[in-house]
């Protein structure tokens, strides 16, 4: 069976070069081409300052080989020796300081856009991805941006420079076996550290994919704490996480082991070209056609090149290691966006509010229809209740309006406006939903009801509490509204946790209204309240109203009835009760359901 890679996965076939990863960084480096460039020039002073420095060395040496010896001349020499040294140290940092701004802003801003790209995907997406796993991919991938920069621009191509000088300066001073030496010692080590650093980094991406899933697995556990707790098995999620962490152990010693190999691959390719550089001048110092400096100056050479050569062989490896992980941070950008704005869209104009099913079909993919031919109008400022049974479609009639999913067949209109032609931003700036599954922000009971609409000042705040019955019980709390409300709003009950989302919804004041089983979380004396304020707020709003107690929506301007995806009954609550029909059942069944409830608490 063929593979089929998940968000989490990149596809085999993408893998990011290095001309790629600069191709799609080239905006962003624009922006500071004159950072850029004056960071260079800063490494080329710094580089020959390097390269200077074992040439005064030579002259020195040569000077204190002198008889008489001339007090000037090595003072001069030693005075310029130490500028040199400084120079180095110098303008490499000067390097740093300017181009650390270029680092940490590409950085931020391609994370920034994964981040906006991972929003505007759709709803198929982020129901199939694994959170722990995306998060960890973005996050070595906003190191490796800044990884691969500095290794490339101001590694490999000084380190280059520094080569090319070096040999052109052995072969001018002396002859050409030195260069070739230096040449082919320099071709071996690079053909070498190419080949066994391709074949380390099938060990490296396994460690990443190892250490992805048992990030993976952590989160998803710490998140479902309660429902580990509930079926004690805290064991079973050590052994699931134990299992990651082993292939993440098994990978990493691999991957360490055959370290071993190329550093000691890369010392013998080293120190043999080092011996016979120092073999080839030392015959030169007995045959007396180079003096003891030319002897310290090639010793010098091989020892300054030695730490490039090595260095090289290390940023080999990080940049590939780098390219491994912007492929995955890459494929999250590349991952298409189902649901997109059309170029030619506009902003929803709301007049209002009139909403229209016509003749709707939708399936979540093509083996699976949820939705068939739904026909509906919710006039401005009237309710539309949808009942049904679990599996009917009603919660994807809410995911339609808010245009997470596109219709297969049919349109959606409001004031007859298709959402496919407007833009998503305006489309759900224009519609509050108060969810079944109400989920906070880890972070104050301030933010999450400013979340409606953020930069609402603490007056409206409390205005919208008020009006969802919330802020007698924020005003009770020590810390009132900057209580923390815990990693998806843990630290509340369902009831307080359903107040606060009303709030939100109130907070947006949006001219349409859906309430997806708002009430399901509350105890009967407080739903009662919240109903009665929510029948006046949807009194100006054109509201739907997706509802499994019956008792709420008996005042709905219309009910619909959805058996399996199809409106089988529609009319007010007295007329569908009249009918007898399937409304009829369900109403006698929830009213049976009720009276069993209160008579089994009745006491003793």
């Amino acid at each position: 069976m063929p593979h089929v890679p998940t968000p989490d996965t990149p596809s085999p076939e993408r893998r990011t070069t290095l001309v790629e990863a600069f191709r799609r960084m080239a905006p962003d480096l624009w922006t500071y081409r004159w950072r850029i460039g004056l960071a260079l020039v800063f490494l080329v002073v710094a580089k020959l300052a390097t390269i200077g420095v074992p040439l005064v060395l030579k002259e020195l040496v040569d000077a204190l080989d002198v008889d008489p010896l001339p007090v000037a001349a090595p003072l001069m020499l030693l005075v310029a020796y130490g500028a040199l040294r400084l120079s180095t140290t110098l303008f490499q940092e000067l390097r740093g300081v300017v181009f650390a701004r270029v680092l940490a802003r590409t950085s931020r801003r391609i994370t920034l856009r994964v981040f906006e790209h991972l929003h505007a995907l759709s709803l198929r997406f982020h129901l199939d991805r694994r959170t722990g796993g995306v998060a960890r991919d973005v996050e070595r991938g906003m190191t490796a941006v800044s990884d691969l920069l500095d290794w490339t621009i101001y590694t490999i191509l000084p380190t280059l420079l520094e080569v090319t000088v070096v040999c052109t300066i052995l072969v001018v001073r002396y002859d050409w076996g030195f260069a070739i030496i230096t040449l082919a010692t320099l071709a071996a080590f690079i053909a070498f550290t190419f080949a066994i650093t391709e074949w380390r980094l099938r060990y490296y991406r396994a460690a990443n994919e190892a250490d992805s899933q048992a990030n993976t697995h952590a989160v998803d556990s710490l998140l479902n704490y309660e429902t580990v707790k509930y079926f004690g098995n805290e064991g079973h999620e050590q052994r699931r996480y134990d299992a990651s962490l082993v292939r993440y152990e098994e990978a990493t010693v691999k991957s360490l082991k055959t370290l071993a190999v190329l550093n000691v691959g890369q010392a013998t390719i080293v120190s043999t070209g080092l011996a016979l550089l120092l073999w080839r001048a030392a015959e030169g110092v007995v045959a007396g056609t180079m003096t003891l400096g030319d002897l310290v100056l090639v010793n010098a050479f091989l020892i300054q090149l030695a730490m490039p050569l090595n260095y090289l062989g290390m940023v080999y490896r990080e940049i590939k290691q780098a390219l491994t992980n912007l492929e995955r941070m890459f494929g999250l950008l590349d991952e298409h966006q189902d649901i997109a704005d059309r170029p030619d869209a506009h902003a929803l104009a709301v007049r209002g509010g009139e909403v229209r099913f016509e003749h709707v079909d939708f399936g979540y993919d093509a083996n699976r229809a949820i939705l068939h031919d739904v026909d509906v109008v919710i006039p401005a400022g009237r309710t539309l209740a949808v009942v049904g049974t679990t599996g009917a479609g009603k919660s994807t009639l809410a995911r339609l309006l808010f245009r997470f999913y596109d219709v297969t067949g049919g349109r959606i209109t409001i004031d007859g406006q298709d959402l496919r032609d407007v833009t998503q931003r305006s489309l759900r700036d224009a519609i509050g939903i108060v969810p079944q599954d109400t989920v906070l922000f880890n972070d104050t009971i301030r933010y999450n009801i400013a979340y409606g609409r953020p930069g609402a000042t603490q007056d409206e705040i409390v205005e919208a509490a008020r009006a969802a019955h919330v802020h007698a019980f924020i005003e009770s709390l020590p810390d009132g509204y900057d209580t923390k409300v815990g990693e998806r709003g843990l630290k509340l009950s369902g009831g307080e946790k359903q107040r606060v989302a009303i709030a939100r919804t109130l907070l947006k004041d949006p001219a349409i209204l859906v309430f997806d089983e708002a009430t399901s979380a509350l105890d009967t004396r407080t739903e009662k309240i919240i109903q009665g304020e929510l029948a006046d707020i949807a009194r100006q709003r054109t509201t739907l109203v997706i509802a499994h107690r019956l008792s709420t929506i008996v005042h709905a301007d219309e009910i619909i009835v959805l058996e399996h995806g199809r409106i089988v009954e529609r009319g007010t609550h007295a007329q569908l009760l009249a009918h007898e029909g399937r409304y009829a059942q369900l109403w006698t069944m929830q009213r049976r359901e009720d009276a069993g409830a209160n008579e089994a608490l009745q006491p003793g």
